[in-house]
């Protein structure tokens, strides 16, 4: 799982809502190590496992503003994941998509996004990467607000909320509805701070909400991130947790 929210330069806050200025862009490489020794079964109550459950991604996002209005997008990773039925390790879906600003004032934003995923396959395993049809299609709404002197009681400059909700259409699997949200702010010149909620439910099957805190330094145009990140409800979903660290260049 990639980065939800994105925050460009220091001087500005930008995630899903906000698209790239004109010819600029960013691009983010991250890397996380889940694991699960229990789950939700299909009545929400946690059951061991049997076989932990591990699940390791290095994941690129990159990101480019195409004009003010229209930004490019493109997501690939790198998967290994292993329990008690799969035994996964290679290439991960491939995402193309664009984002448009529907509408943008000082405080507010509200942008609309259309994706087509192409699915992975594993070297070891010889099939699609676990979760993903072999063609998907996810169509996400995005609505940011600045929080201006809000933030600043918190103490923190250039904060914001945004929420998004998308519906993925999967070819072979059940279609899925997502619902994220994100909390963010910067603390001085060179630090931010994330809070973030990733939720789902696929269609009569499983249902997933897990929560991710990160901390981000600057360093000009480059970034380094870290965080941890933990699924804390859900039905017939692993519960799982581990660090989430990334790069980020922007140009």
């Amino acid at each position: 799982m990639l980065a939800v929210a994105l925050i460009g330069q220091a001087t500005t806050a930008s995630a899903g809502a906000w698209t790239q200025p004109k010819g600029q862009g960013q691009v983010i490489a991250k890397y996380d190590a889940m694991r699960a020794d229990s789950g939700f079964d299909p009545a929400g109550e946690t059951q061991p496992l049997g076989v932990d459950r591990t699940d390791r991604t290095a994941g690129l996002f990159a990101e480019y503003g195409v004009n003010d209005r229209l930004t490019l997008q493109l997501k690939a990773d790198w998967q290994q994941g292993k329990d008690a039925f799969v035994d996964y390790d290679g290439r991960g879906p491939i995402e193309v998509g664009a984002t448009w600003q529907v509408w943008r004032d000082d405080h507010n934003a509200v942008s609309l996004y259309g994706g087509y995923a192409l699915a992975g396959e594993g070297r070891n395993a010889g099939y699609a990467a676990p979760g993903v049809g072999e063609h998907d299609w996810e169509a996400r709404l995005s609505v940011g607000r600045s929080l201006g002197a809000v933030g600043g009681r918190w103490g923190m400059d250039r904060s914001f909320v945004e929420v998004q909700a998308a519906r993925r259409v999967r070819d072979g699997l059940p279609h899925e509805t997502r619902l994220d949200a994100t909390i963010g702010g910067r603390i001085g010149r060179d630090w931010l701070v994330l809070g973030q909620a990733f939720g789902g439910a696929a269609d009569g099957g499983a249902r997933w909400l897990s929560l991710e805190t990160s901390v981000t330094r600057d360093f000009g145009d480059w970034s380094v991130q870290a965080g941890w990140r933990q699924t804390v409800a859900g039905r017939e979903t692993a519960i799982a947790q581990g660090p989430v660290v990334a790069i980020w260049r922007r140009f």
